[in-house]
């Protein structure tokens, strides 16, 4: 069996495009690494691939072998028996070699690798163009056996998951039969209950052929009677399924030979049946695609016919045609003991005959005596003795209420059954309980391999992170309930990617693998150790081995403090650990390794090569940060969303009635996970992150499209101001951005204002002059924001294109208690209207400093005097 099941896989995995991946991938790996020319040949010496290089590489290596020598040295190698490489030197203008190496699996060749190798030239003369890769004769013929290993790896990793994949669809297929035969099972057990209905014959018989329609979706279940005197036939029972036929009128005292099927044997007709034509006149007439009939015997005659039919297409597989056949038995040992009537032992005969042709292991026991009234021994003596021994479900009556399922095992001959339990009547009129065993051995097998490749990591053969997170999930509960203690090692290599860029992966695993199988050795980690992913690890301490925490701890601090042996040398590999307890620092698995990951990250922070225990109070941040970073970069996506734009009015104190001018737009956050945000918070991250690129174009776009419609609606002098940060700055496609918003919305430049703060204008003078300057060439006016806080602003005021300065509210505060504030903005003023720009003071609270702005000639105010900022409904109700 296992001999068939590799050449199907075989046969499958030549008749695949792996040799054209293979061919492909090891292809540029060895033209990039190792400074060798591939091609590859299949078996029919056809050039699946050639070396992937440029047009002048092409022309030289065509002139030095050409495509007929590639193909005539895999012709030769193919043709020689002994040999697996076959080499030659390249005779020429230039030194070099060139081999045929075959590829096979499982002793089935494959194809062949020609490798061409161009050795290094002393002799100036002879040098070879620079575009051509060189290599040596001694790396040449490591390249050979390199290719050769890389290649049966790869092929037998493809043939690995060819083979996971067969067992896989073998453990659904196993799966499906499996229900179907328990529904089967069940179907029958109630189907046998009937055996001593005494209810109307054509009642029973349409009770169960509603379980047959139902189960294998039949149009029409009928049983016809026969009047062998008058020699016609009638329907005396029928079901038919929704929207389908019904023939139980119309076929009524009938002439029997109408009905070609009726010659004592039974006929099974699918759709695709090839029929004469008095059975295609029949199927025409009554509108049939597919039929069983199978004949009732009474007492050596034939008295009635069951009938399947289909008004649809049907293929009639074995296993319904045997179900048919069950159900034909049972009808008929209806018929046959309401019929005779004869004696008690004639209907056990009967029955008895039934049960031993099922397909599944039946006995019935008596509730009261526990004795064994039946068995048809379908299973054998042993294995019959096995499942009779096992107590029977019952209430505190000692009945069943209703029936029972449960699927239980028999060690010793390692097999597996369900078992269906249901009372009735037995056929002396007392209860019994008819139990129905059908073995499930093929499926559980199946589920146990698929259970272990589920769970289990392919390359170090530790469990995985699903078997972790449901070990896990147990700890917790034990040691809630013992009021236990336990503990979860996160362990992470560190810089092991330097073992895998150093060395080549192959040594990366070997190094995975070793470790693996060291941590399992730990006196107390055995099996609870876990691969969570490449190269991190985790430790179960469970409440039961907890008293062993400091000697595991210690084992492996120890374990790392020593060094690998790798590819014949000492390598050192260490390790950073994060420490959790359980229930002490959390009670769900999500919360558990998520806690060990942050003290995971404490140790990498710390240097590296150390343990660190989960600190609630260091994490609380980092958990926050995490937190918010992770759900900011998903509404970033849309920031439409979770993101809204707020408008602070702002007004010319230095027209009569102090109107509202337009506004400031300010991004605020209400996160559907974390709540309102400040953006004192979110807005440092969004620039460390890079969001602020696409929220700033979110707002940027949105508060034009308002100011756009409040022109429109009687306020065409409104204008709106958006602060731009320095991330959003330094993209170079600002202006265009900007630019495309403005056509976009159809807002007149002149009434957006974008606000850069001082300590950023005057950081790089030469950068914003241009990048300020090209914003005014646009049409867009520019207010210099916070200003007062930053460094030698007077020095570089002038120099800035802008054509407001917005006075930052600390100045404001103190206005009317400090002498120093009312100075400075009043100098800010006369500074200005000097350089011929606006001035806006911000953070105005009270009526105090609103008058003192009046009197310093101040021409804009915003403030909480006046309004804060507002939804955009809000705004406009009031303002608009």
């Amino acid at each position: 069996m296992k001999k068939l099941e590799d050449n199907f896989l075989l046969n499958k995995l030549k008749n695949s495009t792996i040799r054209d991946v293979l061919s492909r991938k090891v292809r540029d790996l060895f033209y990039e690494c190792q400074g060798v020319y591939l091609y590859f040949v299949d078996e029919n010496l056809s050039i699946l691939t050639a070396p992937q290089v440029s047009k002048p590489e092409m022309t030289f290596l065509d002139e030095i072998v050409g495509m007929p020598k590639v193909i005539d040295l895999a012709r030769r190698c193919v043709d020689d028996p002994y040999d697996e490489i076959l080499q030659e030197d390249i005779i020429g203008n230039c030194s070099g070699a060139i081999a045929c190496v075959k590829i096979r699996l499982e002793k089935e060749y494959i194809g062949s690798w020609v490798v061409l190798g161009l050795f290094q030239q002393e002799d100036e003369e002879l040098k070879l163009p620079d575009y051509i890769e060189l290599t040596t004769a001694q790396a040449f013929s490591k390249s050979l056996r390199v290719l050769v290993k890389l290649s049966n790896d790869y092929l037998q990793l493809y043939l690995r998951n060819l083979k996971a994949e067969s067992e896989l669809e073998l453990a659904q297929a196993s799966e499906s039969r499996s229900q179907t035969d328990l529904r089967r099972n069940t179907i029958m057990t109630s189907v046998v209950k009937k055996l001593d209905s005494e209810e109307d014959i054509v009642v029973i018989v349409k009770q169960i052929f509603r379980e047959v329609e139902n189960f294998l979706d039949i149009d029409n279940m009928n049983l016809m009677s026969l009047n062998l005197e008058e020699k016609t036939v009638s329907i005396i029972s029928e079901v038919a399924s929704e929207h389908q036929l019904s023939y139980s009128q119309q076929i009524q005292n009938m002439k029997i030979s109408s009905f070609p099927f009726m010659t004592g044997q039974p006929f099974i007709v699918s759709s695709n049946t090839q029929l004469r034509p008095v059975f295609q006149e029949f199927a025409q007439k009554y509108q049939l695609m597919a039929f069983v009939t199978l004949p009732i015997e009474v007492n050596g005659q034939i008295i009635m016919y069951l009938n399947a039919w289909m008004n649809r297409e049907k293929i009639w597989e074995i296993e319904a045609i045997r179900f048919l056949h069950d159900m034909k038995r049972i009808v008929q040992s209806i018929i046959s003991k309401r019929i005779s009537q004869n004696s008690l032992s004639s209907s056990f005969a009967s029955l008895e005959a039934i049960l031993k042709n099922i397909g599944c292991g039946i006995f019935v026991e008596d509730l009261q005596t526990k004795d064994i009234l039946f068995r048809n021994e379908m299973y054998g003596h042993k294995i019959s003795k096995e499942l009779e021994a096992r107590p029977l479900p019952l209430d505190e009556t000692g009945h069943m209420k209703t029936a029972k399922f449960e699927e239980i095992s028999i060690p010793s001959a390692r097999r597996w059954f369900d078992m269906r339990y249901a009372e009735i009547l037995w056929v002396d009129g007392k209860s019994v309980a008819l139990c129905t065993a059908h073995e499930v051995t093929d499926k559980k097998i199946y589920q146990q391999k698929i259970e272990h490749s589920a769970n289990s990591d392919f390359l170090t053969g530790l469990y995985n992170r699903m078997r972790c997170e449901e070990d896990l999930k147990i700890a917790i509960h034990e040691s809630v309930v013992d009021q236990g203690e336990g503990a979860v090692l996160f362990i992470d290599l560190d810089d092991f990617k330097h073992i895998n860029d150093g060395l080549g992966h192959q040594y990366g695993d070997v190094l995975l693998k070793a470790i693996s199988s060291s941590l399992r050795k730990i006196p107390g980690v055995c099996s609870n150790c876990y691969r969570m992913g490449g190269d991190e690890f985790i430790i179960l301490v469970t409440n039961k081995n907890y008293e062993f925490f400091e000697e595991i701890l210690a084992g492996v601090i120890d374990l790392f403090s020593k060094p690998w042996i790798l590819k014949g040398a000492e390598y050192y590999c260490t390790m950073s650990m994060g420490v959790v307890r359980f229930p002490t620092d959390g009670i769900t698995v999500e919360d558990i390794i998520r806690k060990a990951d942050i003290a995971l990250l404490e140790a990498k922070k710390a240097g590296k090569n150390r343990v660190e225990y989960y600190d609630a109070t260091v994490a609380q941040t980092d958990v926050k940060r995490l937190d918010m970073e992770k759900y900011m970069r998903t509404a970033a996506l849309n920031p439409s969303e979770e993101f809204e734009v707020y408008y602070q009015p702002i007004f010319d104190i230095s027209v009569e009635g102090n109107p509202c001018t337009g506004a400031e737009a300010l991004i605020r956050w209400n996160s559907s996970n974390l709540g309102f945000i400040s953006p004192m918070e979110f807005i440092p991250l969004a620039e460390y992150l890079g969001l602020i690129t696409p929220i700033g174009a979110f707002v940027l776009e949105e508060s034009c499209k308002r100011c756009r419609y409040w022109n429109d609606m009687g306020h065409p002098n409104y204008k709106i101001n958006v602060n731009l940060s320095i991330i959003q700055l330094l993209q170079n496609d600002m202006l265009d951005t900007m630019k495309a918003i403005l056509d976009k919305t159809g807002l007149n430049p002149q009434n957006l204002t974008i606000e850069v703060t001082e300590s950023l204008a005057v950081n790089d003078m030469t950068y914003m002059r241009k990048i300020l300057g090209s914003v005014k060439e646009l049409g867009v006016r520019v207010a210099l924001d916070d200003f007062g806080t930053g460094y030698s602003s007077l020095n570089h005021i002038r120099e800035l294109p802008i054509d407001i300065i917005k006075v930052d509210r600390c100045f404001v505060e103190d206005v009317g208690k400090d002498e120093y504030s009312e100075v400075f903005i009043k100098m800010v003023s006369e500074l200005a209207k000097a350089i011929d720009v606006n001035v806006c003071v911000e953070g105005v609270e009270e009526e105090e400093q609103f008058l003192i702005m009046k009197k310093l000639k101040v021409n804009m105010i915003q403030g909480f005097y006046f309004d804060k900022p507002m939804k955009l409904e809000a705004f406009e109700e009031k303002y608009l």
